[in-house]
Order: C-alpha cells, then structure tokens, then sequence
C-alpha cells in the first residue's frame, strides 16, 4: 500500500508521562476510505505496560494529585475539554481518516468529547459526600476516595467519544489511567493524549496521570487487565473480549465496567408517523456505516404496513450516497478497515444461504471510486426468521433485517428474544402503547420516536450479554471511587462493655 500525503500523525505511545516510540511490533493504520497507509504505530511491550503502570500508581498516590480538592482537580477537565475545542478541527480529520466516518459525524464526536470534560468537571465541582442517617450516638459519613490506577480499552468505532467518555470520570475521581487505544485507529487517543499530557504540564500535576499505549489488545489490553497494580477496567467492545477480561477481573476481585456487543430492535407500529420512522429506522442503522453498539440492525414494523413500510424503506436505501467521510454529501462512509468490510460480507453471504432475500445492498459498490476503499452498500433483508444466526449476531455493518410481527405479544416476544439488551427504538403515535412496550423491552436505552440521540448527564449501559454497570451521569464519577464509611461518636458514655 502507498502512504498517505496527509500531514504528520501521532505515532509515539505515552508511557509514563513520556512520548517516545514502543518497543513491540509496528502495525500500519490505514485510511479505510483510500487504502493508504496513515502512519506506522509501535506498540508497547509487557514490560513498558509495567513501566506506565508503576508510574501511574506513583502518580494515583501523590499528594499533588491525590489529595487535591474536587474543584481544583476539575481545572484539569476544563483545561482538556479547552484544548479539544481549539484542536476540534485536527482531531475530527484526524479520526475521518483514521476510522473512515463522515467529517460531520467525528466533528459531532469531538464536540462531544469536550462537552464530556466539560460537563464532568462540572460535576465533580458540585459532588457531595453525604451525611448518612444515624441510629444511635454517632455521625455518619460516605466518603469517596480514588480506586488508584485505572485501566480503559477502547473499541475503534469512535475513539475521541469513547476515550472522554471513560477519561474524564477516571480522572475526575482522582485516578490515574492507563488507555488501551484499538489497534486499528489509536491515532486520535494519541493526539487527545497530547492535550491533555499538556493539560497536566500546565497546571503542575504529576506527570504519570495518563498513559496511551497502543497494541494488540490480547497482549497490551491483557497486561493492563492482570497488572496487578491495576485497580479498576472499564472496556468497551465484543462481548466474548468482555467475558475475557470480566474472568481475569474475578481472580482479583477487582470491579469492571463492561459495555458490549448489541442487536437492538427497532419497532415500527401500525400508527407510526412514517416518514419520520423511515428517517429514523434509516439512521439508527446506516449512521456510522452501522458501526455502533446500538445500531437498530433488527426492524420490526406491524403485520399491516410491513409490505408498503418496507417497500419505501428500501427504495429510500437505495438512493442514500456512499462514499469517503472527506465528502459533504457523503452519508454511508466506508467501514473502519478490509477485513472488517469482508467480515460484514461474510455475514450476508450466510444470511443468504440462511435463505434471506436480499432487497438493496449486498455487495462492495462497483466502480473506481470504491474500487481501494473498504465500502460495503446499505443492505436491507428479508425473509428470515427472529432465531436465524443473522437475526442473532451482531454484524456491526450496513446490514438491516425487516421483520414482522402480529400484536404486542408477538412483538415482545421475538424482541426480546436475544442475548443482548443494550438499546431498543419505538415508533408510535400512541404514547400509552409506547410507554408499555419500553417498560417491556429488555433494554438499557429505550427511544421513542427518535433514535441514537444521546446525553452525557444521562446514565448508558446494557442488559444481559451487553454488559455490566452503567458510564455518563453523575454517577459516572463515582464509577471510579471507592467508597468509606466514617462513624463519629457523640456520646461520652463507654461502649456497653469497656468497664
């Protein structure tokens, strides 16, 4: 493959408060959209996890760091959520070109990420330790204190996002972090890992707080999860890599955070609004090349309108424009890497053999224009079963299936029939109906005539095989303390037997 003309890319890990190249194996990460080479990144080595381990654990404990008060930890969040604004514009190419999504996507995810620092600092400025109802002659406290050293991994669908979403709270509660970046796109974790390593400079603050160490997640992601100095993991990502690590996490009796794989419904009733349901139905699968844990990959619409629904849902598909995430008008970028690409075809070639119709999509789009990039045409099936391995497996592509169902039962029924439960979308006039199928659906997330609009004040996690726990909110700091009961006794007497 040829390199990329683009300009100079981050390709050093942060090891330790340090910036220097790693001592494993190269790998190359590829514009998705060209085929061109990026930039060649190295990873580290068990021995320089180790490195940034012990340096975060010194930092985790130093009295600069760890005993700073609340508001003046937040000056480091608002100091970082500062730089990504004045760097918005570099980090939203940079991970367009990295992960192939839209410009208009990864400047939304950027904008996002500095309003996670934003609004966590925020938080953190107005957390409260709680005095807790006493039952006798003493005063009761909760207090919150720092798990120590972090570690947080990251998927490669949207890193600047992900990266803030676990950052901001990790350090918000006065721990140090070590990041695991994808091995396919870590170059906009080292980039957001350069502004706030300057963030750290500027105010003072010991410089081991963060580490980015890029590689293979069963080598570098495994060291993170089994060092023993590790105190917490929060990961996003497969379900089976979630299991991994939610296993190694019990040896230690260490808590996780896990938010995993989906298949989340979408439904579409008899008295919906069509043409914001087919907006909707259209966006929550082919946004981010449906490239998202809670992509709405299974369409449910009722028995009644489920031919002409599908009908003009399909002729809406196949008029969507496909092409690199640099384009204005682009709305289906290419998917993050080939391989990634085949495994998605893969998927729809055994849905046909599964004896699925293929009603738009299907294959890699013709032409030169895609001929390098690893594009994939919004698909649209048809004819299979709810239990059918498609209907089960998450693709994590363009790839949609239309169902049917008779009757609030049914639908229930074969909506919930799946091991995931992370998101569910509901398309109605009816607010009653609306209101009783969301309590109904096994789901973290529930939207109502609307889809994949989200907020950091709000708690997200999933259900069953979607994970564990829950990031965002208020809550989301103390995700990332400990608690510590303190009694303070009020009476002189002595304890009943001190005599």
């Amino acid at each position: 493959m040829l390199r990329s003309p683009a300009a100079a890319v981050p390709d050093e890990a942060l090891i330790a408060g340090q910036w220097r190249r790693g001592a494993g194996a190269p790998a190359e990460t590829v514009d998705p959209a060209t085929g061109l080479v990026l930039a060649t990144v190295h990873a580290v080595s068990v021995a320089e996890v180790d490195e940034a381990a012990e340096g975060a654990a010194r930092a985790a404990a130093d009295p600069a760091w760890r005993s700073l008060l609340p508001h003046l930890r937040a000056r480091l969040l608002h100091r970082t959520a500062d730089l990504i604004d004045e760097s918005a514009e570099h980090l939203a190419a940079l991970q367009t070109a990295d992960t192939g999504k839209a410009l208009t996507e990864t400047r939304a995810l950027v904008a996002s990420a500095a309003g996670t620092f934003r609004y966590t600092a925020a938080a953190l400025e107005t957390a409260e330790e709680a005095i807790t109802p006493s039952r006798g002659d003493y005063v009761t406290m909760s207090r919150y204190e720092p798990i120590g050293v972090v570690g947080a991994i990251n998927p490669w669908n949207s890193p600047v996002a992900s990266d803030a979403q676990k950052l901001a709270p990790a350090l918000a509660g006065g721990n140090a972090v070590l990041l695991k970046p994808a091995e396919w796109t870590p170059l906009v974790s080292l980039a957001l890992g350069r502004l706030i390593t300057r963030a750290i400079g500027e105010l003072g603050l010991p410089a081991g707080l963060l580490s980015v160490l890029p590689g293979r997640g069963s080598v570098v992601g495994d060291a993170i999860v089994r060092h023993p100095l590790t105190g917490k993991v929060t990961f996003t990502g497969g379900t089976d890599t979630g299991r991994t690590i939610a296993h190694a996490a019990a040896e230690k009796l260490m808590p996780v955070s896990l938010e995993l794989g989906g298949k989340s419904p979408t439904i579409v009733l008899a008295d919906a609004d069509i043409e914001q349901a087919l907006a909707g139905v259209m966006f929550g699968i082919f946004s981010s090349s449906g490239q998202s844990c809670v992509a709405g990959s299974r369409l449910f619409v009722a028995r009644e309108l489920y031919d002409s629904f599908v009908g003009r849902l399909v002729e809406r598909v196949e008029e969507l424009r496909v092409g690199p995430g640099t384009a204005p008008d682009t709305q289906v970028a290419p998917l993050v890497h080939h391989k990634h690409r085949d495994s998605v075809a893969a998927h729809v070639e055994r849905a046909r053999g599964e004896g699925a119709r293929v009603l738009c999509g299907g294959s890699v789009p013709p032409g030169d224009a895609y001929r390098d990039g690893a594009y994939y045409l919004p698909t649209v099936l048809a004819g299979l079963d709810n239990t059918s391995l498609t209907c089960q497996e998450e693709i994590f592509g363009p790839v949609l299936v239309a169902l049917d169902f008779d009757g609030e039962e049914d639908l229930v029924r074969q909506a919930n029939d799946s091991v995931y439960g992370l998101a569910c979308g509901i398309w109605t006039r009816d607010h009653r109906a609306a209101w009783r199928i969301a309590r109904r659906i096994d789901a973290g997330t529930v939207w109502i005539n609307t889809y994949k609009q989200f907020s950091i004040t709000t708690p997200f996690g999933g259900l069953k095989d979607s994970g564990l726990g829950r990031e965002k909110s208020r809550d989301g700091i103390r995700a990332y303390q400990r608690q510590k009961s303190l009694y303070w006794g009020t009476s002189d007497a002595p304890l009943p037997w001190a005599n």
